[in-house]
């Protein structure tokens, strides 16, 4: 068998032209055939004693085929390993029937190999490293979220108001006809919220139980029901319960019901404090991991191999109909298109290349107590760390999340100690998201 020069037929595409020599394919049929009629088993005959001539003719074409199929990967796979090229992928293997004669197969190998990824100087390039001390100040208002999500509602007979929640029947009419879904019973909503729509909302502050109002609004233009968008209707209001939010006292009772045993106020700051620590921690990582990622991806542009953004895009599209089925979720009939993965796909693809590169580039690999360290931060926030970190060293996959958050933290160390890392102080809602 010989193989031709390999041309490129793209910046990362290849092609590798392979001659298969038919005598040696035919010296490994009869191999292979000669080896399977000693187990093969056929009517009328012992295991062992079927005629050679009976084996070839029933089971010459499919040896043949798998001996023209190991001829042409070895071949492949010797030519990739002499030229010393990383394939991505696999190969696709395109007969040239043209080219055939008594002595010799042609065939054609297409495929992509890794892109050569050279790393750009990053030392003028900014990283903001964000900074945030958490304080009473944040734990108070902490608690005022955890006592607003246990808000109780009590019967009031004053004008509802903004926060109330209020209990009401309505009958919406377009042009003096009943539209369907204007209509409900007994239906309650908190004014402020957003469960229904602002005049709607508006329409019920300053109506007392028991009192009726008309009113019209006009639907949003892009409501999602398309005959109602834009236009103007009419509702009929009544009102049967104005409830004011009661929000929990800030005492024993309170503290148990978030999870401190014996009501302990300051047990429960403490409590809250260290869990905001945490979380605030995780943010921060996170805000700065991002930057890192963005300045890198940035200044290493590198072409990627389509294969590999076809694959990636595969895998997230089965990661997220797998997590939408842990959800209990019925996926049935519901599409999952790799396609719509496609722009992550590369943005992922495009990383683990230019890190796999820094990584080697600088001996970031995780070290065996960074891993430790990662798996025992999981395993903090359970009642029984001790076997959460059991879990995770007795599952391989699971110890290979640990070992690659190990790794990004590394590139992250790397980068603020080699980039220009600029510290700034962050507001507290917009670290946790809550600018709004």
């Amino acid at each position: 068998m010989s193989t031709q020069e390999n041309a490129a037929v793209s910046s990362l595409e290849r092609r590798i032209d392979l001659t298969v020599v038919m005598a040696d394919i035919e010296a490994d049929v009869t191999e292979r055939l000669k080896k399977l009629s000693r187990t093969v088993k056929m009517a009328g005959f012992r295991p062992g004693k079927v005629p050679f001539k009976m084996v070839e003719q029933n089971y010459g074409p499919q040896a043949r085929s798998e001996a023209i199929g190991a001829a042409v990967e070895k071949s492949f796979a010797e030519k990739v390993q002499e030229q010393k090229l990383r394939v991505a992928g696999y190969p696709k293997i395109e007969p040239k029937p043209a080219a055939n004669s008594d002595t010799q197969i042609e065939f054609s190998a297409v495929f992509e190999i890794y892109p050569e990824v050279t790393l750009a100087d990053v030392s003028g390039k900014e990283i903001e490293r964000v900074t945030f001390t958490v304080t009473d100040a944040e734990v108070d208002k902490t608690l005022d979220v955890l006592r607003k999500q246990r808000t109780e509602f009590v019967a009031s007979d004053r004008a509802a108001a903004k926060d109330d929640r209020v209990t009401v029947d309505f009958l919406g009419r377009k042009d003096g006809v009943e539209f369907p879904g204007g209509k409900a019973e007994g239906y309650p909503f908190v004014i402020g919220q957003g469960q229904m729509l602002p005049e709607f909302e508006t329409a019920a502050i300053g109506l007392k139980a028991g009192e009726k109002k008309t009113f019209e609004m006009t639907f949003p233009a892009d409501y999602q029901a398309a005959d109602l968008a834009g236009q103007k209707v009419e509702f009929d209001i009544t009102v049967h319960k104005v409830e004011a939010p009661q929000l929990p006292a800030l005492d024993a009772e309170f503290a148990k019901s978030i999870g401190i045993a014996d009501g302990d106020i300051a047990k429960m700051r403490e409590e809250v404090k260290s869990n905001l620590e945490r979380e605030v921690k995780k943010r921060v990582q996170s805000r700065i991991k991002n930057q890192v990622l963005d300045v890198l991806l940035a200044a290493n542009p590198v072409e990627v191999p389509k294969a590999l953004i076809e694959a990636e895009s595969q895998q997230m599209a089965q990661a997220a109909l797998q997590d939408m089925q842990a959800r209990g979720m019925d996926t049935k009939g519901i599409p999952f298109n790799p396609d719509w993965f496609t722009e992550q796909a590369v943005r992922r693809v495009k990383l683990g290349l230019i890190l796999a590169e820094l990584v080697k580039a600088n001996d970031l690999r995780a070290k065996p107590e960074q891993v430790r360290a990662v798996v025992e931060d999981f395993a903090s926030t359970f009642e029984q760390p001790e076997q959460v970190v059991h879990w995770y060293y007795s599952q391989p996959q699971r110890l290979a999340e640990a070992e690659a958050l190990a790794v990004e933290n590394n590139v992250v160390e790397w980068m603020l100690a080699n980039a220009k890392a600029v510290d700034k102080s962050i507001d507290f809602d917009e670290l946790m998201g809550n600018a709004a």
